[in-house]
């Protein structure tokens, strides 16, 4: 349990504390549920029952919110339903402009519930371009990864279209968070699968893991560790066992769809360099499509983009020249995107969310993980038992966690010293 607690600006104000409540929730939910950290929206909180002249305390849950106001005339606690598994950074920058707008006087309050209403109904990206945001992505990923041949990307590109029209189509019909990844990562597996079978996929199975290397909740992890960095233990342990549950539904699809076919995952296979100028173009086109996975608003594209694009140079350089650790690498390029990142979202008014974890998500080590699965997988097998296979899976599952930690630290920590130094 977190409180915040605000003092009040404008005693004189004429809602009560019920609809100054209802008010104050229906911010910091579009908020929370749609992808923004814990800290933004409890100080979004606080700012808009310091507007409306209450003292309010926030209780963020992984299922609920909850707020406790109070005035001369007395308190009340208010409750509404709010889990934080969805991602969509349009809401969340309409949101922060409303509350803009009700702070500087220019929306009365029962105009910011209108507002809220209708921005919690946003749409997100278009079914068109949500799919070639995901196709290109995928194929980014796999030359990131080293992808050599025309025929893989193009696997790759329509493995992962098809993957992203099901997952529409199944929300239509389905709210279960585990169901749509699972299905893409299952296409995906087949497609494969048969790449394999017709000797167009090396043993590096990029045709496989790249579609389902876009549906990694990065967000997610590192939301959850922003919130275990800040002392919210359970709503950390809470959103990362969560993230952790998408892995292994994105997991059991891949493999699944490989298995049907007598194909396996390699736990261990060998990397491959590629150039320069391959990565940071192919990184910037990764940024700009989970961007729009996101449903980040397009004037807001050209941040993350070229720091995203920097920040893979300065990882590149790291890993090729200097010989560091794949942990070390994703610091560095982290560093430099909290950096420059946490004080332009603040002087522009841009969630920190929206540009800062589309920069570095594409590093989140999805390959690893799939991995480990595979390796799990294998060693329920006695005959391939072996200590070779124990010994590599345990290597990419902790080279995971460290990259993960890695990651969190580099994006986290300037923006909490930044946030610190501006209350100041």
């Amino acid at each position: 349990m977190t409180s915040a607690v605000v003092r009040p600006q404008s005693p004189g104000t004429s809602m009560t504390r019920e609809e100054s409540s209802n008010l104050i929730l229906a911010f910091a939910r579009v908020l929370y549920v749609n992808g923004e950290s814990t800290d933004q929206t409890v100080a979004v909180a606080e700012r808009v029952s310091n507007c409306l002249g209450f003292r309010a305390t926030i209780f963020p849950r992984w299922a609920e919110l909850k707020t406790q106001i109070e005035n001369t005339n007395g308190k009340s606690i208010s409750a509404i339903d709010a889990s934080p598994s969805g991602v969509d950074m349009d809401r969340v920058a309409s949101t922060l402009r409303t509350v803009k707008e009700l702070c500087n006087g220019q929306l009365v309050p029962a105009g910011a519930m209108e507002a809220m209403n209708r921005i919690e109904k946003l749409p997100p990206a278009p079914t068109w371009l949500f799919t070639l945001a995901a196709a290109a992505g995928a194929v980014a990923l796999a030359v990131i990864f080293g992808v050599r041949h025309l025929t893989a990307a193009l696997l790759i590109m329509g493995s992962a279209g098809a993957g992203a029209i099901l997952r529409r189509t199944l929300a239509r019909y389905s709210t279960n968070l585990f169901l749509q990844p699972f299905s893409a990562s299952l296409v995906a597996g087949i497609v494969g699968a048969l790449a394999v079978r017709y000797s167009l996929s090396s043993s590096l199975r990029l045709v496989a893991v790249c579609p389902c290397m876009v549906l990694v909740p990065g967000p997610h992890f590192l939301n959850g560790m922003l919130d275990m960095i800040r002392g919210r233990m359970n709503l950390g342990a809470a959103r990362l066992i969560y993230a952790v549950l998408i892995v292994v539904a994105i997991s059991t699809g891949l493999l699944l769809g490989l298995a049907l076919f007598g194909v396996s995952l390699p736990v261990d296979p060998a990397s491959r360099a590629v150039p320069l100028w391959h990565d940071v173009i192919a990184a910037g086109v990764a940024v700009a499509c989970y961007s729009i996975f996101f449903s980040s608003p397009l004037n807001m594209l050209p941040w993350p983009v070229v720091v995203g694009a920097v920040a893979h140079a300065l990882r590149w350089v790291a890993l090729t020249t200097f010989k560091t650790s794949a942990a070390t690498g994703a610091f560095v390029a982290c560093l430099i995107v909290g950096v420059i990142l946490a004080p332009v979202a603040r002087r522009r008014c841009m969630p920190f969310a929206a540009i800062g974890f589309a920069s570095v998500v594409s590093m989140m080590p999805g390959v690893l993980m799939f991995r480990v699965a595979s390796g799990l997988v294998q060693l329920t097998n006695s005959a391939q038992r072996t200590w070779e296979l124990m010994g590599a899976t345990l290597a990419d599952g902790w080279i995971a966690i460290l990259i993960i930690l890695a990651m969190s630290f580099g994006l986290i920590v300037p923006k909490l010293v930044f946030d610190y130094v501006s209350e100041r």
